[in-house]
């Protein structure tokens, strides 16, 4: 079996694909290393471009660099709907993996499509217009139809698995759960000027609307009201994602004294940054309105931090048991669940504990044997 995997139109930090992007990288490093040693097919071609050259040409792959440009809307439109099609027979593809999930049109061989989330209707139904209406069409248009006609389907939760059977009926016949695997998470020494006095609370959202940053604004500003009114010192907010509260929708909600103890960073480049300003925090806050998988309250239970989670689509699922699930949409649910971690050092320690254990379930050695079982079918 020949296996060619369709990275084109991956750019690392480019769009909103990057976790599109290291799922296809680990993946690929993985699927190479245990095919040298299982010799589950006869190759693995990588379809790639001159910016991630870097990351697919690796021992146990062919890489094969797409002379076009990905970052043009037009060439890798057209290369999505055709052009892969011809590079695959090229190629001598006996199946083919397309990790954004987008197959080719009239595509008669086997191909894999993964389905990471079905976001683009969400946006559809709770908040049209937020996203361009004809580019939003075409993307539900084109999901829809590979999850329809692929040879076989991926998805990474069974949030996501059952949105797909509502939208097409009789899918999950063909389609397997796999859970992302998660990689360790680095971390580093040296101080960051973005790290507050004294314990604080570090949420990460962005500027999309399901990703929430008004409700923790909200959950925050109730949070520091309810601390001052008893004569309570307030933990801090540390908010990654936004540039500052005024930025959102909604942002005035903090009182001019609130808004001194929130700090806001739209992003961190530094990984061993980023993650060091988490690993130092009280607790973890993440309340997004929906979610195919959500790696990071995953990221917090890695260094330790007990996780405060929304407890909408595929959050649950991937919690578990290991952290405090709230409704997003609960002040003060979510207020309780802050201060009730804040105030309870057993409680931290046992979300800690189970956060270890719960990140144990998504390693990469299972997630690559449940790959090759679907790639081999």
């Amino acid at each position: 079996m020949r296996l060619v995997i369709d990275c084109f139109k991956l750019v690392k930090g480019q769009g909103k694909s990057i976790g599109i992007y290291n799922l296809a990288k680990n993946l690929t490093r993985h699927l190479a290393e245990t095919n040298r040693d299982q010799e589950h097919c006869e190759e693995i071609v990588v379809l790639g471009n001159e910016y991630n050259r870097k990351d697919f040409e690796i021992p146990g792959v062919r890489f094969v660099q797409i002379k076009k440009n990905p970052l043009s809307r037009l060439t890798f439109t057209l290369w999505e709907l055709f052009g892969v099609k011809a590079a695959a027979k090229k190629e001598g593809a006996d199946r083919i993996l397309f990790p954004r999930g987008y197959r080719p049109l009239f595509y008669r061989g086997k191909d894999i499509v993964i389905i990471h989330d079905l976001i683009p209707f969400f946006y559809d139904r709770y908040f049209p217009g937020v996203l361009n209406r004809v580019e939003n069409a075409y993307i539900m248009s084109r999901l829809k139809a590979s999850i329809r006609r692929a040879y076989r389907v991926v998805t990474i939760s069974r949030y996501s698995m059952k949105e797909m059977e509502g939208l097409c009926p009789g899918c999950e016949k063909r389609t397997r759960v796999i859970y992302n695997g998660i990689n360790p998470v680095p971390t580093s020494d040296r101080p960051s000027a973005l790290k507050p006095d004294g314990p604080y609370l570090y949420a990460a959202t962005s500027m999309l609307p399901h990703k929430n940053a008004p409700g923790i604004l909200r959950a925050y500003a109730a949070y520091f009201d309810a601390q001052v009114r008893e004569g309570k010192d307030p933990a801090r907010l540390l908010l990654i994602g936004i540039d500052s509260p005024d930025s959102v929708p909604g942002g005035d909600v903090l009182s001019p004294e609130a808004a001194k103890y929130v700090t806001c960073c739209r992003y961190i480049e530094s990984g061993e940054e980023m993650h060091s300003l988490l690993a130092g925090a009280s607790a973890f806050l993440f309340l997004s309105l929906v979610e195919g998988f959500g790696f990071p309250p995953l990221e917090a239970m890695q260094l330790g931090v007990p996780v405060i989670c929304s407890n909408r689509s595929s959050l649950p699922e991937v919690i578990a048991d290991a952290g405090l699930l709230t409704d997003p949409d609960d002040v003060e649910g979510t207020v309780s669940c802050i201060r009730r971690l804040l105030e309870d050092e057993a409680l931290r320690k046992e979300l800690t504990a189970k956060g270890y254990e719960n990140v144990k379930r998504f390693g990469w050695d299972s997630r690559t044997e449940q790959y090759w079982e679907v790639l081999t079918q």
